[in-house]
């Protein structure tokens, strides 16, 4: 069983994703928070698997929690969850410690997937993020500047992007005039070099090895 602890800074949307979450038979909301007080009140003694995190919390903030609780509760897992698709918010939510980041016009099929992927350890983006910070990936000169010292080709960029937009093996080949093996050796590549386990995994490390700037 998830056990899940909503923050976010107003009672409706908080009352919203508990109802949708109640016919998940593996995923359980065990609490709710309004403001960053409430949460540090609430989280030791409950100990959520999986706290979902609103960048926006009345007079704070759902980055500085973020890393607190990440201080404080290293085994907690951080998916954030906001209107903001902007590429400051993205980057300094990661940075903080999140494992994912979902918009909130998300359906529910895909939050319910998101939560899931980072109780389980994996990291999630919605579509839109992952084609925002890639975008930054490879068309900002200064991140093809610090690209120099990392070892990913333009074709294992181009696969990459491309993974990020959900295209299939197949697809990807067809677009790239590859063959299907040759797609499978790239993402097996892209995944070894940068040590991660899935998509969502290779985003979130470009950003560690400061490919995309802050």
């Amino acid at each position: 069983m998830i056990a899940v602890f909503i923050a976010d800074d107003h009672k409706i949307f908080r009352d919203g994703i508990t109802s949708l979450l109640e016919n998940e038979e593996d995923i359980q909301v065990i609490g709710e928070a309004g403001n960053e007080e409430d949460i540090f009140r609430q989280l030791p003694g409950l100990q959520p698997d999986l706290v979902l995190m609103d960048i926006s919390l009345g007079a704070t903030n759902g980055i500085d929690a973020t890393e607190k609780i990440l201080r404080l509760f290293p085994h907690i897992k951080i998916l954030a969850l906001s209107m903001h698709s902007e590429t400051s918010y993205i980057l300094k939510m990661l940075e903080a410690g999140a494992s994912g980041y979902l918009l909130k016009d998300a359906g529910s099929r895909e939050m319910v997937a998101a939560i899931r992927a980072v109780a389980s350890g994996n990291t999630y983006f919605s579509q839109q993020v992952s084609q925002t910070l890639l975008h930054h990936l490879s068309g900002n000169k200064k991140v093809k500047e610090k690209m120099s010292g990392v070892p990913l080709t333009k074709r294992e960029i181009e696969v990459l992007q491309l993974i990020a937009e959900e295209y299939s093996n197949p697809e990807i080949a067809e677009k790239l005039y590859i063959s299907i093996r040759t797609v499978d050796t790239h993402r097996r590549n892209l995944l070894e070099k940068l040590g991660v386990k899935n998509t969502a995994g290779l985003v979130k490390n470009a950003i560690r090895l400061g490919l995309i700037p802050t």
